[in-house]
């Protein structure tokens, strides 16, 4: 009788929390979207100007939500289809405010088969048009997945977060044409070395080195790479981690600007010592932590030590 009744609380605790965490996630995306059209209004010249001005957080780790929410509707994108991988289960991540206030299409890839069932039984799976691939994205399949997957030609957004080949995986696509392109950078790595890790199909962060700070690229070698492709760099978010660039022929009104004025510091502090404790390093002693490291050069093709 007792394991009856426990049973039956449980249950009505279990549809309890899940009603009140949908009517929670509700509010937050009714927030969001007064929050859009207020940077859609008078603020949009500041924001024209400097694109953190339009930052806020409903999904995304940091302010990014009110960055592409701004970009998407300012642009007035009509193609309204994504790509985002490097995201863990989708729960905190920088597309999916996208997908539930503006019904947009996605393509969602992790090399996490858990995280991406996690994804595919959720209620948000079938709710909404989006696709969860698990799977490794590399240099050598990134085209054939988004082919496969409906994602070629022209998109609205393609957001590249893996913490680590990130560069080499942009400089690979070639069957997508976004309008909009975001890429973590390392911001660590400053805004004046063309630096990017050598590339590895099988590269993994925390493997690498015991600070979890050797990855990714620099701002400037992803601006080098934007200019190839035919983007302008417009900023990055105020957290220091994504830089956003513009397809040439839609930069509207935005404010085009250098790696130098664009580059932000960031200041969380993940370094990790060598028994994967964090240690809250800041600033440049971040860097030298990785002295003696191979570093791939962009502009001179070349490896180098960092």
């Amino acid at each position: 009788m007792i394991n009856l009744i426990k049973r039956k609380l449980e249950s009505l605790f279990s549809g309890y929390k899940s009603s009140l965490s949908s009517d929670l996630e509700n509010i937050k995306v009714s927030q969001g979207l007064i929050l859009n059209k207020l940077n859609l209004g008078n603020s949009t010249p500041l924001i024209l100007d400097d694109i953190t001005k339009s930052e806020f957080k409903i999904f995304s780790q940091w302010g990014d939500d009110g960055i592409i929410s701004f970009l998407v509707s300012y642009l007035e994108i009509k193609d309204k289809r994504f790509v985002e991988f490097g995201v863990e289960n989708y729960t905190e991540c920088n597309t999916k405010f996208l997908l539930i206030s503006q019904n947009w299409r996605g393509l969602i890839m992790d090399g996490s088969n858990k995280n991406m069932t996690s994804l595919r039984t959720s209620d948000l799976y079938w709710k909404f048009d989006i696709t969860a691939v698990d799977v490794f994205v590399t240099a050598e399949n990134i085209d054939s997945l988004l082919k496969d997957n409906g994602f070629s030609g022209e998109i609205g957004i393609l957001h590249i977060d893996i913490d680590g080949n990130d560069y080499w995986i942009w400089k690979s696509v070639t069957v997508a044409n976004p309008i909009i392109v975001i890429v973590e950078y390392n911001s660590i790595f400053g805004f004046e070395q063309p630096w990017t890790i050598p590339y590895n199909p099988s590269f993994v962060r925390t493997e690498e080195h015991y600070s979890n700070l050797y990855y990714g690229t620099s701002l400037l070698s992803i601006c080098d790479l934007a200019e190839e492709k035919g983007y302008h760099f417009i900023g990055c978010n105020s957290n220091g981690n994504n830089a956003y660039f513009v397809r040439k022929d839609w930069i509207k009104g935005l404010r085009v600007v250098s790696p130098q004025d664009g580059y932000i510091e960031s200041k969380f502090r993940e370094a990790r010592d060598e028994n994967g404790t964090l240690t809250f390093v800041t600033g440049s002693e971040r860097l030298n932590q990785l002295r003696g490291k191979k570093i791939h050069n962009t502009r001179t093709n070349s490896l180098e030590d960092i």
